[in-house]
């Protein structure tokens, strides 16, 4: 980061301490390509954790922390960076949707109320979190990302038997998972 120091005289016993303050601060250029891929990565990210956590600003804080760790990785996540930050997104909102259930043990029935989705997404979010990597993957490329099967397989180097293998049993695990909630259950997309 180049940063231009001015010197600043505090005028002879006045308040100011500081001898040099920044006079230009300029950020690292952005690496190579992702200045062009921000805006449909941005997009992703959010559309992910926006159908985790049903929160805009909490999406957007996702998709923000997200962009921000994939510009710093752009050499070894450039190659497709689609995949990376779905799964990336997914994590996050997960491990946010966590955090925000611990601090509200309690949620007030009034919210309940106004959001019928609530305990669909509790459900969903701990049968995520059971999913084993690859199916949790590919069930969230597929089905949160809107992602075709043939792009997952691109995107995960693996065939398309295997992503529509692995999608089908995320999707039979996360049914058992919402069997709870029978109303949850109807709700998984059949394959």
């Amino acid at each position: 980061m180049g940063i231009g120091l001015l010197t600043v005289s505090s005028g002879g016993g006045g308040l100011v301490g500081y001898d040099r303050l920044p006079a230009q601060v300029r950020g690292p250029s952005a690496p190579d390509g992702f200045d062009a891929a921000f805006p449909g990565l941005f997009a992703l990210a959010y559309q992910v954790a926006f159908r985790i956590l049903a929160d805009r600003g909490d999406a957007e804080d996702v998709a923000q922390e997200v962009l921000a760790r994939a510009v710093l990785r752009w050499r070894s996540v450039a190659d497709k960076p689609g995949g990376w930050v779905a799964r990336v997104a997914a994590n996050l909102a997960i491990d946010r949707y966590r955090r925000r259930r611990r601090s509200h043990l309690v949620q007030p029935l009034a919210v309940a109320a106004l959001d019928p989705t609530v305990s669909l997404r509790v459900d969903l979010v701990r049968a995520l979190r059971r999913l084993p990597r690859r199916q949790r993957q590919v069930v969230v490329m597929r089905y949160l990302a809107d992602w075709s099967e043939q792009d997952v397989a691109r995107e995960l180097g693996c065939s398309l038997g295997t992503v529509k293998s692995y999608g089908a049993r995320g999707l039979q695990a996360l049914r058992r998972g919402l069997v709870e909630s029978p109303e949850g259950a109807s709700d998984v997309p059949t394959p």
